[in-house]
């Protein structure tokens, strides 16, 4: 395997991808993890930390032009959704110093990113997802009409990591979840990400209630699909899936196969969806490594050493797929020591 050097922007928590990479690569290159902010636990297990501006600083994607040039980059992965419009819409500036960018399409992107519009491309596509409301107005005529009932979810439109998503039993707590969700947007990293229609930057959704799932949809880097990898959840801590069970499913995985084909997304793509009544709620779509995917990998599939066996031109990559059902996992905390920057 000829030697790569994968970049991991906006690195975050996400060590357990950087040591899943480290191990794939097996000292064939170097993961480099970039972030923000140094004490980004991350960049603690890297083989290479590195501190860039914020993605909306007019010198980030500058950085990341430097970075590819001084480390002779192979590919970058971004892990953070804010991120994401950033580094599709660069994406051909960026590989053109040599770096695989591993990301969808801007069209993609803009779909997954934008909540409403997740909801009609589930629509357009045929797959079940929960009614949702764009205005106050339009969920208060849905309610008097018994077309909706309550419980309800309040969550942003552009929206991250489960931050400020409510749930309301009433109209007096619809009413005020909905006014305090629109200060918590202006007061959060959400801001600049509303800012096109900060008007119409919260939904108003159905609440589905039945098992909850995550899954992986692996397409290639041509936008093929290769594989779909099922997760119960048990759990959840701070919109994260804690605890999870593996699952093989061929309805479920069929569902995948359609998301797959419509999109044509590049690389993993982080899904959640809900079974309910034998019906199958898909609620949004997340094209990259989402929280969720230890839980995939330990069942046994190897995405980062398809990753890297993609990046290499081969095909052939069935060995790194050992995926079993009913395997159960739980994620705990560590501590990681600082380094003190001067």
């Amino acid at each position: 395997m000829k030697k790569n050097n994968i970049l991991f922007t906006c690195a975050g928590r996400r060590n357990y991808l950087i040591n899943y990479f480290k191990d794939a690569l097996q000292g064939d290159g170097l993961v480099l993890a970039a972030d923000n902010q140094l004490s980004a636990p991350a960049l603690v297990d890297a083989d290479v930390a590195i501190q860039v501006p914020s993605i909306y600083s007019d010198a980030y994607v500058e950085k990341l032009k430097e970075l590819i040039t001084s480390y002779d980059i192979s590919a970058i992965i971004s892990l953070n959704d804010l991120e994401l419009p950033i580094l599709s819409k660069h994406k051909n500036e960026l590989e053109a110093l040599g770096a695989k960018v591993i990301i969808s399409s801007p069209e993609v992107i803009d779909i997954a990113f934008d909540k409403l519009k997740t909801f009609e491309f589930f629509q357009e596509i045929g797959v079940d997802t929960p009614k949702t409301y764009i205005t106050l107005p339009d969920a208060e005529r849905a309610l008097k009409n018994d077309e909706l009932s309550f419980p309800l979810v309040i969550k942003p439109r552009w929206g991250s990591a489960s931050i400020s998503i409510d749930i309301v039993e009433n109209q007096q707590e619809l009413e005020l979840a909905y006014q305090l969700q629109r200060i918590k947007i202006q007061k959060s990293i959400l801001k600049d990400a509303s800012s096109n229609d900060i008007e119409k930057s919260i939904l108003i959704q159905q609440k589905i209630d039945g098992d909850e799932y995550g899954i992986d949809i692996l397409n290639d880097f041509e936008g093929n699909h290769y594989g779909s990898f099922i997760r119960k959840k048990m759990g959840m801590r701070s919109g994260e899936t804690d605890k999870a069970i593996s699952v093989i499913n061929e309805e479920y995985s069929k569902i995948a196969k359609t998301i797959a084909e419509k999109t044509k997304h590049i690389g993993n793509m982080d899904c959640d969806f809900f079974v309910s009544n034998d019906k199958v709620y898909y609620l949004e779509m997340n094209p990259r490594f989402g929280g969720g995917y230890p839980f995939s990998h330990e069942a046994g599939i190897n995405t980062p050493a398809i990753y890297l066996s993609w990046l290499n031109g081969e095909n052939s990559v069935d060995r790194y797929n050992n995926f079993k059902e009913g395997l159960m996992f739980s994620k705990c905390d560590r501590m990681m020591p600082i380094k003190k920057w001067e």
